[in-house]
């Protein structure tokens, strides 16, 4: 690491701690002039490409992710903390796959099974968008799978 002050590239770590952000801060102090300075890392990832129904490709963007459940929890008695948890949990999942791109498809059954058990009623929201139901039959027919998936004590 190159010093701020005396562009020594001599330096040694005093101090290191993760930040909020997911980056890791580190004190630094240079080995020529003595003087401390603070560095920021960030681990480089690689970027998944999300394939459109078009076979478009786009870079992933864990903001559409995230607006497109608060539309769907819009209303509802769902916490921010528990849909950034199941945005969270989306992103790792696709950053964990072993491909560098995944299709919307997937990236949409991942949010509607989030959904399914977070809110029923945001979950048939995203559902009707996601599958663009084309009749009522379509639709009634999604509703009789949460219904039939219900535990006797929750109806």
């Amino acid at each position: 690491m190159k010093c701020i002050y005396c562009g020594c590239t001599e330096s040694r770590v005093v101090d290191s701690r993760p930040t909020e952000e997911g980056t890791i801060r580190r004190r630094r102090e240079c080995e020529g002039c003595k003087r401390r300075f603070t560095t920021y890392e960030k681990i480089e990832m690689l970027p998944i490409l999300v394939v459109k129904k078009d076979n478009r490709r786009e870079q992933f963007d864990a903001t559409k992710v995230r607006n497109g459940i608060l539309r769907a929890c819009e209303k509802r008695p769902v916490s921010l903390a528990e849909i950034e948890g199941l945005v969270s949990k989306i992103e790792t999942d696709v950053y964990q796959q072993m491909d560098q791109e995944i299709t919307t498809e997937s990236i949409g059954r991942m949010v509607m099974e989030g959904l399914r058990d977070l809110d029923e009623v945001a979950y048939v929201r995203f559902a009707s968008v996601y599958r663009q139901f084309k009749d009522v039959e379509s639709f009634m027919e999604e509703l009789q799978q949460i219904l039939d998936m219900r535990t006797p004590k929750e109806a």
